[in-house]
């Protein structure tokens, strides 16, 4: 477990620069919230808008997660806790007026950063 990354994985790293090529900045590995124990993978502070890019097999993609063939028991349990958990974050993040974006490790980083920047514009257009 120790050689799993919860932050800076392939993923992330590749969304980040294409954000980063655009003039965009942000926190990496933030608490949107003070008081909630759990860290976005990307933060915009000023915008409330939370980034998540989860793991397939541990946050259970519907199209790659496969179960494990053993101690099932234990890893099933566990992904299934991580999938409450996303959805937990999402309301808190939701309740406390921020906007929530999750994409999966195999999705296009060039499609996620056009999902983040109109996300953004949406949110500066709507303060205006």
């Amino acid at each position: 477990m120790q050689a799993i990354r919860s932050r800076d994985t392939k993923p992330e790293l590749l969304i980040r620069r294409v954000l980063h090529a655009q003039g965009l900045r942000y926190r990496v590995a933030a608490k949107p919230l003070p008081d909630l124990r759990r860290t976005a993978d990307i933060v915009f502070r000023p915008a409330k808008l939370a980034i998540f890019v989860d793991g397939c097999y541990w946050h259970g993609c519907p199209d790659h997660y496969v179960p494990p063939k053993t101690n099932t028991n234990y890893w099933s349990a566990k992904v299934l806790r991580n999938m409450t958990r996303d959805r937990d974050t999402n309301a808190q993040l939701q309740a406390a007026g921020w906007t929530v974006l999750r994409f999966w490790e195999h999705e296009s980083a060039d499609g996620c950063a056009l999902t983040i920047t109109a996300a953004l514009g949406r949110i500066r257009d709507s303060r205006h």
